[in-house]
């Protein structure tokens, strides 16, 4: 042994320097030599007060493997000589010994009625201090690891507070390290001491991509191990919770401590759930729960949670595991097959039967069976938004029949999300928690647009999505009732929406999309007609009459209207004797024949189909056609068909809500004749403002005149007079329409636009006397239709044209004198003074003649008139010669001498004829309301003779 031995104060005062310097050698040496005095409890404390913090882990361990061992090593060359004590007495030496004031070896975890080991003690008092001093936790392993098989608490305490600590900043986590000691660390509650150790959880992408549950294995686990935390509190800064007896679960105070920090766990997954569904997602899919933790090299395999407490929290985890699965709030496809995960996971912890992959769950459809009222509840809806991890929810209580009403929901929010319309399990939760009409209403219309948008050509599509939506229905409940139950509601997420209602849409739905073979076979040609048939035919109909009304061009051979037609053919046994069908296909026929003229309403808006289904007067839109299209007047054939065709299509009898009210063939009749004449009126109005009126004045005399009547003959008093207290019948719609166009017609002066007759046939070779004669034979139509507060107009009208025409006639009989006076001069042999002497009366005579009639007197002749006129007026179309030559001859009797009594009689003046003609009808027309009375037929003829001359004015 080198050097000699020292007095123990000179020995304790040379441990304290040689450990300040760090002579880990020497000490050993100098405790090796002086075992009496250095023992144990005095190396542990002059270590702990003089050994420097900074110094490595490593250097000291096999001193304190020695001290245990007591298997002390010295140093050869160490000498005690080297040493500067001999300067110190005794006493001296004694008295700086006194002052050294050692730490004493005080654990802050001991409880007073316990004692531990001093060198357990040492260790977790150095692995403070190295803590507080030097922020060196790093060291702590190597310091503490090789004794941890000397006390469990100190095992504990290394794992549950060193451990956490120093994975967080240095292995998991080391670009954002926690400052923060481990008193502090130790002194967090559960809450806080979570949310710390899983702070920068999920924030990184891990290359395995389960850092979360990485964390909660290697980071919350280690830290809810054991029972350290708890015994601190009890005798350190928490002593005063040790008084409350706040029960959880009804588990004892221990069971409180080990269940306290996982309930924080589990809600840190429910919040991540909201926030950052894959954290969620990730933690439970690769962690198996709270028995899942990782110790490192730090365990024993000693198991610290009984088989209860193991179970309850499993329970505890598979409750927040759904709870996670409710709260997930992202709408899109990923985030529910995270929740599918999560359903699949929560079934494994349970030892349930497995379920599909979430792609065959959506292709098998299965039937959600065993849902009992207590989970089907309106009141759970509450459940699903609130108190989710609470003991009292039914949703989130891990057992069958919730697990099926989650997996029902994850498959219904799958089929929306796939569908186009992102949903999350939480809103169908409510659809089929609620049983809110209105929303799944609404709900079921989005999906139905989203559903539209897929490919047209593919039959199994549209097989496939409507087997979707009748499941989502009733979940496959309808396929379990063998016995028909009541099928009316269902228990899914459309479940208020009648089957009926549904099978239309999607009926609809195939219509809209072409798909008319397949809609055919489903609800036609099958034997189990999901339809009956007045719902088939009304929904066949509204499917056409919606394909219609979004049609932009009118052509049937393509486009909406097309598709109307297409639609209407697809059902031929349903639809063979359905009157709204013959309507339909009249408004396609009608659609078809505008779109073939140009028309444009105000603003330059084009014409759209749906623009005569809805209008308020849809013959009106013909005027316009006729309006826009130059000559199409003459084509009125086509516009009388498109009036026919409004109205065999119901068009032009509607109630207040748009539909048609043809019900019956008396009704139809009555407005195709007043189709007609509304037609045949505006074709005429069209002519005129076209200055062609030759067409319209043959429209008034040929269309006009077979199909108007009377329009104060319309409403006849008789008819208004039946039995009975108040009964009358309802006044019949007047024909304003027809007397107007003839009396527009009559009014039409020739300006140099006026188109020219094609040809004169019989008629005068002078225009403007050919034109005021169809002037008159228009108003004497107008006379016979018009209303009476009308007829003084058109008398005053007719009688101003009555004036022109004898005007007319009276220049152009003056011209033909004049020329025949010309004609005489140049004739040779006097023969000239002859004629002239014959004639001088002439002018007189035809003077007396052309005198106008009186309307009075017209009026009582007109009966006796009316006979003869349209003879006389054929014959005086015939040989202008001819008749110039008979009229001469009746006058002279034959020799040049006139025939007395017979000159009057026999002389038919055309304008008398064209008088005849028309005021034929006046004495049942206009006769009677200015006094005319009928005569027979012999005393007419007689006054005609007396008095020819005497009715002319």
């Amino acid at each position: 042994m080198a050097g000699s031995a020292v007095s123990p104060a000179k020995a304790i005062l040379l441990a304290v320097q040689l450990s300040a310097k760090a002579n880990i050698s020497g000490l050993e040496t100098l405790i090796s030599q002086n075992k009496k005095t250095l023992h144990t409890e005095i190396v542990l404390r002059i270590l702990l007060s003089h050994l420097p913090e900074s110094l490595e882990s490593a250097k000291y361990v096999p001193l304190l493997q020695s001290l245990i061992s007591d298997e002390l090593v010295e140093d050869p060359e160490f000498s005690v000589a080297a040493f500067a004590l001999d300067q110190l007495t005794d006493t001296e030496a004694k008295r700086k010994a006194r002052k050294l004031h050692l730490l004493p070896l005080t654990s802050p975890y001991d409880s007073e009625d316990e004692s531990s080991d001093p060198f357990v003690r040492f260790l977790v008092l150095r692995a403070l201090r190295i803590d507080e001093n030097t922020g060196l936790i790093t060291q702590l392993p190597e310091l503490l690891q090789p004794f941890l098989h000397l006390s469990p608490q100190l095992r504990t305490w290394t794992i549950s507070t060193i451990l956490p600590l120093l994975r967080l900043n240095y292995e998991y986590h080391p670009e954002n390290p926690t400052l923060l000691t481990l008193p502090k660390f130790e002194d967090l509650n559960n809450k806080a001491g979570v949310g710390l150790l899983l702070s920068q959880t999920g924030k990184e992408e891990s290359s395995q991509g389960t850092s979360t549950a990485r964390d909660l294995r290697g980071l919350v686990g280690p830290w809810t191990y054991g029972d350290t935390r708890w015994k601190r509190r009890k005798s350190g800064v928490d002593s005063k919770t040790t008084s409350q007896t706040v029960t959880l679960l009804g588990e004892a105070r221990p069971s409180q401590e080990k269940y306290g920090p996982w309930e924080e766990v589990f809600k840190w997954m429910v919040d991540q759930a909201n926030t950052t569904w894959r954290t969620a997602v990730d933690a439970i899919e690769h962690w198996d729960g709270p028995g899942d933790i990782d110790l490192g090299e730090y365990g024993d395999g000693t198991v610290w949670l009984d088989e209860d407490e193991q179970q309850h929290l499993e329970r505890r985890y598979a409750r927040a595991a759904l709870a996670s699965a409710y709260t997930i709030s992202v709408e899109s496809e990923e985030a529910l097959i995270g929740v599918y995960d999560i359903l699949s996971r929560v079934i494994t912890l349970m030892d349930q039967d497995r379920i599909p992959e979430w792609q065959s769950s959506l292709h098998l459809l299965a039937p959600v069976t065993d849902l009992d009222h207590t989970i089907l509840s309106k009141k759970n809806a509450a459940h699903l938004r609130n108190a989710l991890l609470d003991e009292d929810n039914p949703l989130t209580h891990p057992k069958e029949n919730t697990i099926r009403f989650l997996h029902a929901l994850v498959v219904s929010a799958l089929l929306c999300t796939k569908s186009g319309l992102p949903t999350t399990v939480r809103g169908v939760g409510e659809l089929a928690l609620l049983q809110e009409e209105r929303e799944q209403r609404l709900l079921f219309t989005k999906l139905m647009l989203h559903v539209g948008n897929g490919p047209k050509g593919d039959d199994k599509y549209w097989v496939r999505k409507r087997n979707e939506i009748l499941w989502l229905r009733s979940w496959g409940a309808e396929e379990l009732s063998e016995e028909g139950g009541d099928t009316s509601t269902g228990k899914g997420i459309f479940g208020t929406l009648s089957k009926d209602y549904i099978e239309a849409e999607l009926l609809k739905l195939l219509l809209a999309n072409t798909r008319y073979d397949l809609a055919q076979s489903i609800y036609e040609t099958s034997p189990e007609r999901p339809l009956s048939k007045p719902i088939l035919v009304d929904t066949v109909l509204s499917a056409a009459m919606n394909a219609y009304d979004n049609a932009t061009n009118a052509n049937k051979t393509r486009g909406g209207i097309k598709k109307c037609q297409d639609i209407m053919q697809a059902f031929p046994d349903t639809l063979n004797d359905s009157l709204k069908v013959s309507q339909l296909e009249n408004l396609v026929t009608v659609t078809h024949l505008i779109g073939q003229y140009r028309l444009v309403f105000k603003q330059g808006e084009p014409f759209k189909p749906v623009t005569l289904r809805v209008h308020g007067d849809p013959i009106s839109i013909l005027g316009k056609v006729l309006e826009q299209n130059p000559k199409s007047y003459t084509k009125i054939n086509n516009f009388l068909d498109m009036g026919k065709a409004m109205a065999k299509a119901g068009l032009t009898v509607r109630d207040i809500g748009g539909e048609s009210t043809l019900d019956s063939q008396k009704v139809l009749k009555e407005q195709l004749l007043i189709a007609e004449k509304r037609v045949v009126s505006m074709c005429i109005d069209a002519a005129l403002a076209e200055d062609d009126f030759e067409t319209a004045y043959s429209y008034v005399v040929t269309r006009l005149k077979s199909v108007a009547g009377p329009s104060h003959s319309r409403t006849p008093e008789i008819s208004r007079k039946l039995s009975g207290l108040v009964a009358e019948v309802p006044p019949k719609q007047l024909d304003d329409w027809s007397w107007r166009a003839a009396l527009q017609a009559g009014k039409y002066r020739r300006t140099a636009q006026t188109v020219k007759p094609s040809h004169l046939g019989n008629s005068t070779s002078n225009l403007e006397i050919r034109h005021l004669e169809q002037r008159m034979e228009c108003l004497s139509q107008a006379l016979r239709l018009a209303p009476k507060a009308t007829l003084q107009e058109i008398l005053n009208v007719y009688r101003r044209c009555e004036e022109e025409l004898e005007t007319q006639v009276r220049q152009e009989a003056e011209q033909e004198e004049a020329w025949d006076e010309q004609g005489d001069q140049a004739m040779p042999g006097g023969f000239g003074d002859a004629g002239k002497h014959n004639n001088t009366t002439s002018p007189t005579s035809r003077a007396a003649e052309e005198a106008p009639m009186s309307l009075f007197d017209l009026s009582r002749a007109s009966m006796a008139r009316a006979q003869s006129g349209f003879s006389a007026l054929a014959s005086l179309r015939g040989n202008p010669n001819e008749h110039q030559r008979t009229v001469s001859d009746s006058s002279t009797g034959g020799n040049g001498t006139p025939r007395e009594g017979t000159s009057d009689a026999t002389r038919v003046r055309k304008r008398d004829q064209l008088k005849n003609a028309a005021v034929g009808g006046l004495a049942s027309g206009v006769g009677w309301l200015i006094g005319a009375q009928p005569a027979p037929m012999n005393a007419a003829s007689e006054k005609d003779d007396d008095d020819d001359d005497d009715d002319h004015w």
